[in-house]
């Protein structure tokens, strides 16, 4: 049996899918993009802004859910410029702690509205 999750403190779909699905006791986060639901604009500033706040993105959802970073498996991180890996895995220590997720990281040609970074992630409680 499955649950759909929508997390109103999320930007909605922006296309034909849900923001996250739980499955038994797993939750499937959609790849999430910088987009303040607040204002249905991506957040101002560069890499890092975006990536902060996918992260809270993946946040409200997972919450939404009754799950949380610690609960992370597995993340898929979309970057089109892999320049950027850095400034990713700074970001990225300030949501996760050590045992990380395991992880994979795709240098791509481009993101839907131009995002710079896309983020979905795996769950298990």
């Amino acid at each position: 049996m499955k649950k759909i999750i929508s997390s109103p403190k999320a930007p909605a779909a922006v296309g034909t899918y849900s923001q996250a699905v739980v499955a038994d006791n797993t939750i499937y986060v959609s790849g999430q993009l910088p987009i303040d639901a607040a204002t249905g604009e991506f957040v101002p500033g560069g890499v890092r802004e975006q990536l902060t706040q996918i992260f809270k993105n993946l946040q409200y959802i997972l919450n939404e859910a009754g799950y949380d970073f610690c609960d992370v498996v597995k993340t898929t991180v979309y970057l089109t410029d892999m320049g950027d890996f850095a400034t990713l895995n700074e970001v990225y220590a300030q949501f996760f702690s050590t045992p990380y997720p395991a992880r994979v990281a795709y240098a791509v040609a481009a993101l839907p509205k131009g995002s710079k970074a896309e983020i979905d992630v795996i769950a298990v409680k």
